[in-house]
Formats: structure tokens, sequence, C-alpha cells
């Protein structure tokens, strides 16, 4: 019988209590046994409690001691499976995509909108098919849910309130499992499987907005290392200097302060292409990397981790703009997705 370990971390999947009181972390492996027990005809699954945090309570450091245990559990099993909660789901399935390169088992992570212990909740079936997609979904880290598998480093929670709550806006699925469950063949891992953990947190996720004050982010600079920049559409930024809200000398003070600051879209589909306006092609001459169609967290946990292992400006540079383990598509095939006609004047 196949083996699968069954790692929980907490989030609303093993929460016990009912609205309108709050949730609270409950007996995970006790409810799990009674309310799903037909997970185990599936696989001998070993369950092992590494935290048992709301998921608003997830930090660098824990992705760390999560990525460090799955590398040395997952030569003992055929895949793995991590409950989690979802509001910092996508954070976490990013950041172990990169902390286990070279991944040679499935590592599926899945939780719930309701708790296993309700009656109509969710968590049932996106157990059972995290398990079954552990079992036979292609080897990398996914996030299963409703019924579809995704890329983890490519995933957005897209919904509080209804059960087909993520989405992969710029990946084709994984996986379907309906009444049948079809898995696509997923990434070509590279290299052998090894462990990179470590992490520089002192960065900051920056969303442009109107009316965004420059002393704002310029006053950051002094106490991060890199800085991911949500901009609108393809890259757009307030430029103008006589309107007295450009951002342009944030790229400035950031390159003499050698803090560099990754680009990624406000938009859900395609990415950025910062040659295509005005106000990109001058972030680049800045030194400003392109995120591509990353998704914000995806380009902050890649930032984090190039920074920890690239003291090197060029090749932060090209660690950041390369895809490594599925999180962004290939600049050409993003700019064929864009405007053919280029124009050198801001939307």
């Amino acid at each position: 019988m196949p083996r699968i370990l069954l790692l929980h971390t907490g989030g609303t999947l093993g929460m016990a209590g009912g609205r309108p009181s709050a949730l609270r972390p409950a007996a995970f492996f006790k409810t799990l046994k009674s309310r799903c027990p037909e997970l185990f005809r599936l696989a001998d699954i070993e369950l092992e409690l590494f935290s048992n945090l709301d998921s608003s309570e997830m930090q660098p450091e824990l992705w760390s001691g999560l990525a460090a245990h799955l590398h040395q559990r997952l030569p003992d099993f055929d895949g793995a499976v991590v409950t989690h909660g979802t509001d910092t789901l996508a954070y976490t399935a990013s950041a172990l995509s990169f902390m286990l390169p070279g991944l040679p088992k499935p590592v599926v992570m899945t939780g719930s909108q309701r708790p296993l212990g309700e009656i109509r909740s969710d968590a049932r079936l996106n157990l059972i098919d995290a398990v079954l997609s552990a079992l036979q979904g292609p080897p990398e880290v996914s996030i299963c849910f409703d019924s579809h598998l995704y890329r983890g480093n490519r995933t957005r929670k897209m919904k509080v309130s209804e059960y087909d709550a993520f989405d992969s806006p710029n990946c084709p699925l994984l996986g379907t499992l309906g009444v049948d469950a079809t898995f696509a063949p997923g990434l070509r891992q590279k290299g052998p499987f090894r462990l990179r953990q470590k992490l520089e947190p002192r960065v900051f996720l920056l969303k442009v907005f109107p009316g965004l004050d420059p002393a704002l982010p310029l006053a950051l600079l002094p106490h991060v290392r890199g800085l991911v920049l949500e901009a609108y559409g393809a890259g757009n930024y307030p430029s103008d200097p006589s309107l007295g809200r450009s951002l342009l000398p944030l790229f400035q003070e950031a390159r003499k302060r050698d803090v560099p600051v990754v680009v990624v879209s406000q938009a859900y589909r395609n990415g950025v292409d910062l040659s295509l306006y005005e106000s990109g092609a001058a972030a680049l001459r800045e030194g400003a990397l392109s995120g591509g169609d990353m998704t914000p967290s995806a380009a902050l946990v890649k930032l984090m981790q190039g920074l920890a292992y690239h003291r090197d400006r060029e090749a932060l540079a090209r660690f950041i703009e390369t895809p490594i383990v599925g999180e962004m598509t290939e600049r050409a095939a993003i700019v064929q997705e864009l405007p053919v006609k280029k124009s050198r004047r801001a939307r």
C-alpha cells in the first residue's frame, strides 16, 4: 500500500467551533479519523503535527522549518499532503516550491473554507482529492482545492466565502478531479532534490494606487533589503513630476541604496513588460527587475530567497527574471499576449 505523509500546520480545516463564535484549533487527528475514515483506504497515512496555527500567523521561519521537515521525511513516502489555512496558503506553497528544488514526489497543499467537523464542510473532499493527487499527480508543490489541482506558486486566493476559493490565472490546471481524475505531467525537475531554506525576510510589498505619497515608500528604503512593486497593467506607475506624485525617485533612490525593486502587475492575467510604456522604461533604466507574470506572493518569496543566496546584483537579476520552478512564463510568451503596437505615452 502506498505511503502518504499528512502534515498538519493549522488553519480552518482542523479547527473546531462554529459561527458566530471564533474558530479555534482542535484535536485535528481525532476529528480526521472520525469524519474521514475512507481517507485511510487510499493509502497508509502517517499523521504528523508540524504546528497548529491560524495561517495569518505563518512566517518565513516556519516556511524554513516546514521545508526542512519535508526534505528529511519525503524520501520515506510516496508523496505528502500539507494541511494549511487558506489566507496565506499561496505564500507557503510558493515558498516551498523555491525551497525544495528537484522535488521527486508530489507535495500537495490543501485547506478548507469550513472546519472538518461541520456538516457542510468542504474539508473532507479536499483531503481525499489531495491524497489522490499526492499519489498520482505531478512531482511539484501544488494546491488542491474544490476538485482542482493548481501549481502552488501560480495560485491566488480569489474568494473568501465560496468553495472555489483559488485560481491560477496565468497557468493551466495541473489536475481536475471530477468523476475521473486527470493530471498533467507537471514540471520536468532539474537536478537532485535539495533544500534551500534560507530567506531574507526584510522585504516589502508595495501596491501602487492613485494618491500614493512617494515619501512613504522612500522612507521605507533604509529599512528593507528588497522591494516588490505591484504596478498597474504592464508595469505602469505615476511618473509625471508635474503632478507631484511621481514614483521615479523611488527607483532612483533604491538604486543608490542597492535595494532591488521587482515589478509585478496588479492585473490577474498576463504580466509586466517594462519596455512597453515610458514609465516602465524609466524604471528599467534605474535597474528595476521584471517579475513577468509572477503572482505578488511568488515574487515576494522569490526575492526573499534571491537576497539570501545571491550577493551579486547581476546574479540576483538573473535569478529573479528566469523561471526556476514554473513560477513565471518565459518573457517572449508574455509579450505575445500584450498589445502589438507600442506607445510611449502613458495610459
